[in-house]
């Protein structure tokens, strides 16, 4: 395996590069320049996304944003994280997690949180690999 670089989307060329990776988590995602206007809008909220690059490409992405509530007091709250179908079980996903707990503690947060889906047994078994404990349900109404 090559070298990994990580780094934050902020250019068009990088959305560019980061659909196709971002599309396998949110298939709903039409376009390229739908992604990069919603991703700008959410930027405009605090939401970053974080890119794990091999050869020139993107492989996996970490989409986050610093929070803070009663609940949780600051936190990291990861909204999307996803690796290229081909990069799986490279340790992309580990390496992007263990990057937004570090960022997380420079920021002085008192939590690393993150939502999955009732349904993604192979994504709940990562999180536990990964030190993460199921401490609620998520509740949704569609609007």
């Amino acid at each position: 395996m090559t070298q990994l670089r990580l780094s934050l989307i902020d250019s068009d060329e990088d959305y560019l590069a980061s659909f196709a990776v971002m599309r396998e988590l949110r298939p709903h995602l039409p376009d390229v320049a739908t992604f990069t206007a919603q991703a700008r809008r959410q930027a405009a909220q605090g939401y970053r996304l974080l890119a794990a690059w091999q050869d020139g490409q993107v492989k996996a992405l970490a989409g986050y944003r610093l929070q803070e509530n009663l609940l949780y007091g600051r936190f990291l709250y990861v909204d999307d994280l996803v690796a290229a179908a081909d990069a799986r079980r490279h340790g992309l996903g580990a390496r992007l997690i263990d990057a937004l707990r570090e960022e997380a503690r420079k920021q002085d947060c008192k939590h690393f949180v993150l939502d999955t889906a009732l349904g993604n047994s192979l994504g709940q078994r990562f999180y536990f690999r990964q030190g993460l404990l199921a401490t609620g349900m998520h509740f949704r109404q569609p609007l």
